[in-house]
């Protein structure tokens, strides 16, 4: 049943759908993105092959996962201040969590710059090892939102 007392209202529940909607949306992105970065690492400064990749990457942050990001914050700040979440302990570290995605998606920005210009800094293993990030925090976030252990 909705919570209809909060400031939202009649709203709250389809606040709710969007922030999943744009959660679904943001951490697809998040998965794509980084998974990119592993096959544009193996392609040759400069070829043409290089420049699509960097296209591609720019589509996907520019078009997928900023609008998405900021649409998962703004409905979700909504939701918190809603149902008071602010005062919940299984909330704040759902935010860290929150917060750590953000940074994130700020260094693969900062990365795919890199690989736009040709620099080649981390390796394909470790970029690898990066692309579970998103996977693993999203787990966590939803064992925290269903179950809120704390």
């Amino acid at each position: 049943m909705a919570d209809l007392t909060g400031f939202l209202g009649a709203a709250y529940p389809w606040v709710k759908a969007a922030h999943v909607t744009f959660v679904i949306f943001w951490i697809a992105g998040l998965l794509l993105v980084p998974r990119f970065y592993v096959y544009h690492h193996e392609t040759a400064p400069g070829s043409a092959e290089d420049r699509a990749w960097v296209e591609r990457e720019r589509r996907a942050r520019n078009i997928i996962l900023t609008p998405a990001m900021i649409a998962v914050w703004v409905l979700g700040l909504m939701l918190a201040f809603h149902i008071g979440a602010f005062s919940q302990g299984w909330f704040h570290a759902k935010l860290a969590l929150v917060i750590a995605l953000s940074a994130y998606q700020g260094w693969l920005g900062v990365y795919g710059k890199r690989l736009a210009a040709g620099t080649r800094s981390s390796d394909s293993k470790a970029l690898r090892i990066m692309n579970e990030v998103p996977g693993i925090a999203t787990a966590i976030i939803v064992v925290l939102v269903i179950v809120r252990p704390f």
